[in-house]
Formats: C-alpha cells, sequence, structure tokens
C-alpha cells in the first residue's frame, strides 16, 4: 500500500485566510504534503483554476468546503457540486449528511471541542446527530502540536467512544490552516492510504498519478494514519489472509477451528517521511496496540535518528466469548518538548462479532 502525505483542513482569502490557492499549494508542497483538502468557510469558489496550480507544485488538491455555522463546523470533502448549509437547524444535520453524500462527498465533524462562542462562533459541535453510522470522520487533531491540546484529547475521546459503541468513524488532523507563516510545533499530517492496484493503475507513484476520487475513497474506508513524526502503520494476519487498517476481519461461521489460529500483528514505523520536515528526540517510545478490550500490548521501541524503517510482529490471544474484540488500532507515545504525548496513531482495523477469523 502506498501512503500519501495529505493536509485536509485548510483556507485561502475566499474566506478567512489571508492566502492565495496558490501561495497554499506552495506551502504544502514545501512541508512534503503530496495533497491538501481546500476546505474555505460556506465557499468553493477558490477552486477555480485548481488545475495549473496542480501541475505547477505536483500535489493533488482535493475539493472540499467547511459547513460553518452557529451549532458547529463541518468539513465536507469530495463534492461533485455546492451542498447548501443554510437550512440545517440543531436537529437537522443528519439531513446536511445525506446531502453531501447524494454529491458523492464525505462528512466531517472539524474540531468539535474547540472553545465556541464568542471567542470562535460556532466552533464547538453542538449539532445533534441522530445517525452516528452517516459521518465519515471526526477531526481528532486540530492545530500545530494537536496532540498536547486538551480540546483534541475530548475529540480523541469521543472517537474512541464511538468505536466502542460499534461506529466505524474514521479519525483525521487537519492544521485548520489560514495563513503562511514560519511555526516550529509539530505539524500533524493524515497519511491516506492507496490500494497497490490503484497506484500501478496509474502507472507511478507520483500524487498527481493518483485520482482525486481515490483519495477520498480511501479517508471513506479509514485507510488513515495520523502523526506528527514517524508513518505508523497496522496489518493483521489471520487465516492465511491479511487485514489492512480500515478493514474487517470476520468472525467464524462454519469453521470453529479457525478459531485456534493466531492472529498475528504486523506493525511499521517508518521514520524516512517527510525527511528533514520534522524531529523526535533521542528517546524509547512505547508502541501500543489498543481496542475495545483496553491496552492490549505494549512495545518498547527507540526513536530512529537514521531516517529507517522498523518492523515488528505480535500475536493477538482469543477475546472472551461474553467480551468480543470489536476493532484494533496502534498508537505510539513518546516525549516532544517535555511533554508525554501520542506521537502517531492508526486507524482501526474492525472485527465481525466474535473476534476471530473465519
Amino acid at each position: 500500500m502506498k501512503w500519501l502525505a495529505c493536509e485536509l483542513h485548510t483556507h485561502t482569502l475566499h474566506s478567512d485566510g489571508s492566502q492565495t490557492l496558490e501561495e497554499l499549494a506552495a506551502g504544502a508542497a514545501n512541508l512534503g504534503f503530496d495533497a491538501i483538502a481546500l476546505t474555505d468557510h460556506n465557499t468553493m469558489s477558490a477552486l477555480i483554476g485548481k488545475e495549473e496550480i496542480e501541475r505547477i507544485y505536483g500535489l493533488r488538491i482535493i475539493r472540499g468546503m467547511e459547513w460553518t455555522t452557529f451549532y458547529g463546523h463541518m468539513v465536507t470533502i469530495g463534492l461533485s457540486a455546492f451542498a447548501d448549509w443554510r437550512q440545517v437547524d440543531r436537529d437537522r444535520i443528519d439531513e446536511g449528511i445525506e446531502a453531501v453524500h447524494r454529491l458523492g462527498g464525505i462528512a466531517g465533524l472539524a474540531h468539535p471541542y474547540r472553545i465556541g462562542s464568542p471567542a470562535c462562533t460556532g466552533c464547538f459541535w453542538e449539532y445533534e446527530i441522530g445517525n452516528w453510522s452517516a459521518v465519515d470522520y471526526i477531526e481528532v487533531w486540530s492545530g500545530t502540536f494537536p496532540s498536547i491540546q486538551t480540546n483534541n484529547r475530548r475529540a480523541f475521546d469521543l472517537w474512541t467512544d464511538k468505536l466502542n459503541e460499534g461506529y466505524r468513524i474514521a479519525a483525521t488532523s487537519g492544521r485548520d490552516w489560514h495563513a503562511q507563516g514560519e511555526t516550529d510545533e509539530p505539524i500533524s499530517v493524515t497519511y491516506l492510504g492507496i490500494e497497490d492496484d490503484a497506484v500501478a493503475e496509474n502507472g507511478d507513484a507520483a500524487a498527481l498519478s493518483i485520482h482525486e476520487e481515490t483519495l477520498i475513497q480511501a479517508l471513506r474506508e479509514g485507510r488513515a494514519s495520523v502523526t506528527i513524526g514517524p508513518l505508523l502503520t497496522l496489518k493483521l494476519n489471520a487465516d492465511d489472509a491479511d487485514y489492512p487498517i480500515g478493514s474487517t476481519v470476520p468472525s467464524v461461521v462454519e469453521r470453529p477451528e479457525a478459531a485456534a489460529q493466531p492472529i498475528l500483528v504486523n506493525l511499521t514505523l517508518d521514520f524516512s517521511v517527510r525527511a528533514g520536515l520534522w524531529s523526535l528526540p533521542k528517546q524509547i517510545c512505547r508502541l501500543k496496540l489498543c481496542s475495545n478490550l483496553g491496552e492490549e500490548i505494549s512495545l518498547e521501541v527507540p526513536s530512529s535518528s537514521d531516517g529507517q524503517m522498523m518492523q515488528f510482529e505480535v500475536q493477538l490471544t482469543q477475546s472472551a466469548p461474553d467480551i468480543p474484540r470489536r476493532w484494533i488500532r496502534s498508537e505510539l507515545w513518546g516525549t516532544v518538548r517535555g511533554a508525554y504525548v501520542r506521537v502517531a496513531f492508526t486507524n482501526a482495523i474492525y472485527f465481525e462479532e466474535g473476534g476471530y477469523p473465519r
């Protein structure tokens, strides 16, 4: 699988940003991004001429718009046309999400626990969601050095709660990028996983060889990993079949003996990504496997200073029949600027009832 570095929450001077689309693209390219989503507030007008800017900077620009209302901000990505946000009341956001889906887009909660009015009108999520199954993703990390922020920890906990309740919702980061300017704070990246056949079909792995819809589909299916440092990926092998991030391990149906087969977990830490654009102090980090059962496995791993790739294989035990394993993800923890924080995390791999391979 090919992983593309993406920034999924950006603005230009067509809303409240102070940068043109070309300035945004140039800045993103300099930071090693393969793709950005343009998500201006309540407008898509800055997308005019995006194809030429993509060609100049070798960067894929994904169509998007941030619904900006009194009751919350919702990032919409991949729409084929403008989806009108003005008629959506506090208890009718489900209708708005349906409208986004009808136009081929996906919808995610933007910074749901950021301070709201009067400091930031509508930034705090107050919409009453009736159908959480329709929500495609939650922006659990917002801003720079996101893993240290209390509002982001609350958003991360919301995502975990929804996974525990049985919903299959992706998690992303978004800088909410409004202006060009230097920052020495860690910048988060959402890596989207592209299937190998999609890359081969386009002839190479360059960002512009990947169709915009392919990236949107990757996020729709939860093939995402988020980091302020190395790229962390996860894959399970069960009953001689591989299951990458975003996929589902089927349950035992007709062959109970398959439950005795081990579930192997393959973890990869790639320290070569976006070389020179981030740093992690030399230390022993903690690599965790977490699920609805809690923290299942914890490994001590060194932070790499030579841009290498580290691979680990561990084995999952069977979950108890009365408390089945429903999902699993990986997290990397370490010290950044004196704070012990999540450095990276993957999206989930899911299990059908029982948590055993078919």
